[in-house]
């Protein structure tokens, strides 16, 4: 399967790959992105290296598939957003996103979901997309809920990062609303 390059009406949606490592270990290594991600924030470029060959290792797996966000008027790589636990026969997923903070409320971050949405429900023809965010993420879970997201719950001490056990809030959004969304627009 060719990687999706996917566009929108400012974005590029891009195949990441180690020509990107020096902008992604920037965007990872800041504390600002890093405290609901659920994970450590990066400290070195090859841990950012080591990412770029995971995400390319899931896309062939066919366990996930991570893309950069590009700005078409710069080409500027402004952050990552993918499907994670990517379950074809299933037809599920869980979306993920960051941008560089330089790039927040900016509505970059709305414009790559709703285009994700698109391929997710028409193109790999999934059923079902989760979302799992920090209960203090407010802006992460109102930008879900206000696209379509439904809350389904609290998961206790679902994620470890910094040697310390989170909860997750869980939701999701299901074909049939999307497609009900979409035809209210």
């Amino acid at each position: 399967m060719t990687f999706p390059i996917l566009r929108t009406k400012r974005l590029r949606l891009t195949e990441i790959t180690h020509q990107h490592v020096n902008s992604l270990f920037e965007i990872l290594s800041l504390e600002e992105v890093m405290r609901y991600y659920g994970t450590d924030r990066l400290t070195f470029p090859a841990e950012a290296s080591r990412l770029i060959d995971m995400f390319q290792r899931n896309f062939i797996e066919k366990r996930g598939i991570r893309w950069g966000i590009v700005l078409l008027e710069n080409q500027k790589f402004i952050g990552t957003i993918g499907l994670n636990g990517l379950q074809l026969k299933n037809k599920r997923a869980e979306i993920g996103y960051e941008t560089h903070p330089k790039y927040w409320q900016n509505g970059y971050t709305t414009e790559a979901i709703q285009e994700i949405l698109r391929f997710s429900f028409e193109t790999l023809d999934l059923y079902r997309i989760g979302a799992v965010v920090y209960p203090e993420n407010v802006a992460s879970i109102n930008l879900l809920k206000k696209i379509g997201f439904v809350e389904e719950g609290l998961l206790r001490g679902y994620i470890k990062q910094n040697n310390q056990s989170h909860d997750t809030y869980v939701l999701s959004l299901l074909k049939p609303e999307w497609y009900a969304q979409k035809s209210q627009e």
